[in-house]
């Protein structure tokens, strides 16, 4: 049996291709949470918080008992196999030959990120395998309580990281189509307009596709991105970016951007002797209060 969870939570048996997909809220929310934690136990008390929340039903230890019947009898239908495990403590998925999806999209990501400072190809090939694991957002359906709400955020999270790490291995292909890869990017930008390592990607794209001036443009939206949103300026990293298009002998603005990236290199020295300003003045009131 594997278990689901990149999309809405369904149980497949990978022989026979058969499925179950819980009908109900919370039934999809005591299958997620059951194979988020597949093989550990779950108190009573934990499955009605995460079903019910801060309003459980006056006889919640019954009606919980009564929908892990069902999911019981859901889960035997696909493989004919008892799947739930009942004990004094709580309950459990068994977890002898079961696995879930997100299991196998997290060793596939962590073995992109392992191999891309060396093999950006390879990296690239299991990135794209980790991430056609997904089929929609995680635990679609049943993150409403606090376990899978959890797990819904770190898997997320992954996701994101893992895309960024393809598109930096995609961008240290020999061959690689810069256009294609600042669509994709501006896509991306647009679902995380906060995200500086996007931002850092996009413009190495655009860059690279021969659209400097595109790519300090970005920089400026960034900018005014994150200080709208968050109150801060770009971060080293992204202005290290700016500040090394911008200084790049090989290629030659476009006359009539001339001055406005003349202006943004003055605003990338500005904000950074004032960061080095702060710094030191970070640390000067440190040594005075320690």
């Amino acid at each position: 049996m594997e278990f689901l969870l990149l999309g809405p939570v369904e149980a497949l048996d990978p022989r026979t291709g058969a499925r179950s997909a819980p009908s109900g809220a919370k039934q999809r929310a005591l299958l997620g949470a059951l194979a988020v934690h597949r093989g550990r136990v779950l108190s009573a008390d934990r499955l009605i918080d995460e079903l019910w929340g801060d309003a459980p039903p006056a006889a919640a230890a019954g009606a919980l008992q009564a929908h892990i019947g069902r999911l019981r009898r859901s889960l035997h239908a696909v493989d004919g196999r008892d799947h739930i495990a009942t004990g004094p403590a709580g309950y459990r998925l068994r977890g002898t030959a079961c696995g879930t999806d997100a299991g196998a999209f997290e060793r596939l990501s962590s073995e992109g990120r392992a191999a891309l400072p060396t093999d950006p190809v390879r990296a690239a090939d299991l990135l794209r395998r980790s991430l056609a694991r997904w089929r929609g957002a995680p635990l679609e359906g049943a993150s409403g309580g606090r376990l899978c709400a959890a797990e819904a955020d770190r898997l997320g999270e992954l996701r994101l990281t893992t895309q960024e790490a393809l598109y930096e291995a995609c961008l240290a292909e020999p061959h690689a189509d810069h256009r294609l890869l600042a669509r994709e990017l501006e896509r991306l930008v647009a679902d995380h307009p906060t995200q500086e390592r996007l931002y850092d990607l996009l413009m190495v794209a655009l860059c690279r596709g021969g659209r400097r001036s595109e790519a300090l443009g970005v920089y400026e939206r960034a900018r005014r991105r994150l200080r709208t949103e968050l109150g801060v300026e770009p971060g080293p990293a992204l202005r290290a970016r700016a500040a090394e298009i911008l200084e790049d002998p090989t290629e030659s603005p476009a006359s009539g951007t001339a001055a406005a990236l003349l202006d943004l290199g003055t605003e990338i020295s500005r904000l950074s002797a004032r960061v080095d300003e702060l710094t030191r003045r970070l640390n000067s009131t440190g040594a005075l209060t320690g």
